[in-house]
């Protein structure tokens, strides 16, 4: 299927692609939600549209949430699908997952890969982008020992684990960079990033694999993945791409970043019950990565390079239920109300002293993920303390980011159903708690 077939299959009707899943039943429909004209960046600023999409989330009142980086909440008729296909699920048992499951995944794959504009051959559903990324780096198996596998403080810890792990699975030596961070007077850009990889790599020329996160959790800085790639093949390095945080939040072509190994979430921003991941792997290059545990030697599917158990099924099942919501909206939109959300209060918190925004404004690097440091405080409990203290005192739910090398920060993430006033709320707590120090 062409990727304008793909597009075509997943923006339309999104059919079950098996009778298996049509029989489950027609599931809640969804609430008419009509795009007003104009471009994203109009769309971002359309109060009245925003108000229509967050009647379509159940949101609880104790706390002005921004802290949506851990998982997207499902949207009521994503929500209404889920409980419905679990009832339906746990009520038609084995006779089921005897009989119609692996045909429903043959569906359900072929609209996943439609949304990722890849090919349904070259993915699996998995529970999470954690547990792709660990069967993508545990499996590499093109290092010898001695080779150099390159990651850096910004990627996600479990991936950085994983890669730690490979001097005892392949002999390699792992190498941790440091990303250079903004200052106060000065943010950072592109050149930045691609001169730090440059030097990175020139610092490390035993380099065999090389790990990125498209967009990292601990910051929300976007990388410029496809000219970093290029360097990187350029040397004959291959490259494993951490995309869990920017599918759905950023309106990107996986092809186009030119790696051949993506672990994704759907749960996060594109808004799928918890459990809802995938593995991609080129076609050309499936062969680099091991079957799971010697699972069907010599198999060239993708799906043998995971081995999930027994999932939930349900919730794999809601998917298209998922894409369905998410394509009323659109990713562009979503991403450019993201960011307008984020200049809210980036925008005054620049102004404030002893505060730094971890992220530049470029929207090239940053969508609405987002990550400040106070002066001085870098420790766990520090920063635990300021968490607390927005959440009790101020009514506002962040997050504290341990990662970055130069210590720990607090993240800012807001999603589609907060509005203006929530950022302002979050302006209002900031003053007062900079203008104590």
């Amino acid at each position: 299927m062409t990727s304008l077939s793909r597009r075509k299959f997943i923006n339309g009707a999104l059919v079950a692609g098996t009778a298996s899943v049509v029989s489950a039943g027609a599931g809640a429909s969804v609430p008419p939600i009509l795009k007003p004209a104009g471009s994203a960046d109009s769309v971002a600023t359309d109060e009245k549209f925003w108000h229509a999409v967050a009647q379509n989330y159940d949101v609880t009142n104790d706390v002005t949430n921004l802290e949506n980086g851990y998982w997207g909440i499902m949207a009521t008729p994503v929500l209404q699908e889920y409980q419905r296909l679990t009832a339906w699920v746990n009520r038609e048992n084995t006779h089921f997952a005897r009989w119609d499951l692996g045909k429903t995944y043959v569906g359900l794959r072929e609209q996943v890969a439609g949304f990722l504009n890849v090919g349904a051959d070259e993915i699996a559903l998995t529970r999470g982008a954690t547990e792709a990324l660990q069967a993508l780096i545990g499996g590499y198996n093109k290092l010898s020992p001695g080779d150099t596998v390159l990651y850096a403080d910004l990627d996600y810890s479990e991936m950085k684990t994983a890669m730690r792990w490979l001097a005892d699975r392949r002999g390699a030596v792992p190498v941790k960079v440091n990303f250079p961070e903004p200052t106060k007077n000065k943010s950072l850009t592109e050149k930045d990033i691609l001169s730090f990889y440059q030097q990175s790599l020139d610092a490390n020329p035993k380099t065999k694999l090389l790990l990125l996160t498209h967009l990292n959790n601990w910051t929300g800085l976007i990388i410029p993945v496809a000219k970093i790639a290029a360097m990187a093949k350029a040397r004959g390095i291959d490259v494993i791409l951490d995309a869990a945080h920017s599918v759905g939040q950023v309106d990107f072509d996986i092809e186009q970043l030119g790696c051949d190994f993506v672990g994704v979430n759907l749960h996060k921003w594109a808004g799928a019950p918890i459990g809802c991941g995938v593995v991609y792997i080129n076609k050309e290059h499936v062969q680099d990565i091991d079957t799971y545990m010697a699972k069907s030697p010599g198999s060239n599917k993708v799906t043998a390079r995971i081995d999930t158990g027994t999932v939930n099924m349900a919730a794999h099942m809601a998917i298209p239920k998922t894409l369905e919501f998410h394509n009323q909206i659109g990713t562009a939109n979503k991403e450019a109300r993201l960011r307008y959300l984020r200049s809210l209060w980036v925008d005054k918190a620049r102004g404030m002293k002893g505060l730094t925004v971890l992220t530049p404004d470029d929207p090239a690097m940053v969508a609405g993920l987002t990550s400040f440091r106070l002066d001085g405080v870098t420790t766990t409990e520090a920063n635990n303390a300021l968490m607390k203290r927005l959440a009790t005192e101020f009514g506002v739910l962040t997050t504290r980011r341990t990662g970055p090398a130069t210590g720990d920060c607090i993240r800012v993430t807001p999603s589609f159903y907060n509005t203006p006033d929530d950022m302002m709320k979050l302006v209002d707590a900031l003053k007062i708690i900079t203008n104590e120090l």
